[in-house]
């Protein structure tokens, strides 16, 4: 009887894309993906550990699937990712319900370790870093069962050689390591081939990539012109890039390549020059907001958002108000905005003589939120009256009778429309402006999907 497995993923978009590639190991070893977990026979938790409640998450997901497996004793859990890398032998001591635990460096083994753990018992197996030699370390090399067959991920880079205080990332991650250039454009081949028009470039610092490859030499910019002049794309995208790593000539591929997108995610995590430096960020609020303009001066409509972190350790009133005159000036499109967590490992973690009041974070978050959402709305009605490229992602989630689509802007818009498959490129006139999202009318459909079958991806 054919196994039914499912996949949870928690974080960000790198994990997206490890789920994607660990469900395409787990069908090609014959199993089938269900949407239930009552039903499935394997169930994988990606995680991530990026924020505090990350941990609570994971737990709480723990415990609920604990009577499931005393009642199916065959059930198989699996832990993997970030937090799975951090905590290692933690997860099983919490949740001894738990069969596999793996983590960052040994996504490859996913179905191999479910295997093995059905044979042997459960199994922890987690490796200190990646092995260069290891072709299957980069997840962008494994099969992939995604969920979008029109738009897709591509893992350029693995790792972060930045030192953060607040960021655990590089202790799960690993240092920096480039994916070889003609193998990110030859798997973006593939994907077109398969009907992809949309890709999405990722690594942890994407303006740093093949600094390793070339001996400090980044190849990002001309990344994007290799990628952005494949035929068939029709949008490139990427993320994140580090401000202090973002390049004149990065921006000129921007401004030049007409496939990539007019979209840029720059965190700028906070405005205060002290804060900045505590953060080892490597530029000032001043700084920040030069190359903000230099790439608004050259990319014709660009959008920008950003990270922004609200009560890091020593923060004070005057630093805050630092923030909220950059994001002010910066006027973005929309933020990710987050309250300190302190995660174990992290320099910022040991210092809670530091740590700022709760009722004054939260307090500071929501003044922080009323400037974020200003420019947003004011960014959103500028477009009514405008006609907007959109590709269509499907049903809109609050109201199915309506589709949702994306800018090349990266805005949501809801729209009528009968019969448009997820893919499809369709004109739309923009009628009214949300915060969090336009709407709009239907002119015309551009052009329809051009899925094949879903296949496996690999790429050489």
């Amino acid at each position: 009887m054919t196994q039914r497995y499912v996949v949870r993923t928690f974080g960000c978009q790198m994990n997206e894309h490890d789920s994607e590639r660990i469900a395409g190991l787990l069908e090609a070893d014959g199993m089938m993906p269900t949407d239930s977990v009552e039903d499935a026979d394997v169930i994988v938790l990606n995680t991530c550990c990026i924020r505090e409640n990350a941990d609570n998450k994971l737990y709480g997901h723990l415990g609920h699937l604990k009577s499931l497996k005393e009642q199916r004793p065959d059930l198989q859990i699996a832990v993997a990712g970030c937090l799975a890398q951090k905590d290692r032998d933690t997860i099983r001591e919490r949740a001894p319900h738990v069969d596999v635990v793996f983590g960052t460096h040994n996504v490859h083994r996913a179905a191999d370790l479910l295997t093995e753990a059905r044979e042997q018992g459960p199994i922890v197996e987690i490796l200190e870093e990646t092995v260069l030699e290891d072709a299957l370390a980069f997840p962008s090399v494994l099969p992939a069962s995604r969920d979008s067959r029109h738009a897709a991920w591509v893992t350029i880079q693995i790792g972060c050689d930045n030192s953060c205080a607040f960021c655990i990332v590089p202790a799960v991650r690993g240092p920096e390591i480039s994916r070889p250039f003609d193998t990110v454009v030859e798997e973006v081949r593939q994907l077109v081939d398969q009907g992809v028009v949309e890709v999405t470039l990722l690594g942890q610092n994407v303006n740093s990539y093949g600094r390793d490859i070339t001996k400090r030499r980044p190849l990002f910019a001309e990344l994007l012109r290799e990628v952005g002049a494949i035929e068939g794309i029709r949008r490139v995208r990427y993320t994140s890039p580090h401000p202090k790593d973002l390049r004149p000539e990065t921006i000129s591929a921007m401004a030049e390549v007409p496939t990539v997108c007019e979209h840029l995610h720059l965190p700028l995590q906070s405005g205060s020059d002290r804060v900045l430096a505590a953060m080892h960020r490597g530029y000032t609020g001043e700084r920040y907001l030069q190359k903000l303009a230099a790439a608004r001066d050259a990319v014709a409509d660009l959008a920008v958002t950003t990270d922004i972190i609200v009560g890091f350790p020593g923060e004070t009133e005057d630093d805050f108000a630092r923030t909220l005159e950059v994001a002010a000036e910066a006027a973005y499109d929309s933020a990710y905005t987050f309250i300190y967590s302190p995660r174990p490992g992290t320099e910022a973690a040991d210092r809670v003589e530091d740590f700022v009041d709760p009722d004054v974070v939260a307090e500071r978050f929501e003044r922080l939120r009323v400037v974020i959402e200003r420019s947003a709305v004011a960014k959103h009605a500028a477009r009514v009256g405008r006609t907007e490229e959109v590709v269509v992602e499907g049903p809109a989630r609050r109201d199915p009778d309506l589709t949702s689509g994306r800018t090349r802007q990266n805005k949501l818009v809801h729209f009528a429309a009968d019969g448009l498959r997820p893919g499809a490129v369709a004109t739309v006139e923009i009628t009214g402006a949300g915060a969090h999202h336009l709407r709009g009318d239907l002119q015309e459909v551009v052009a329809s999907p051009r899925h094949r079958l879903r296949i496996p991806v690999v790429a050489g």
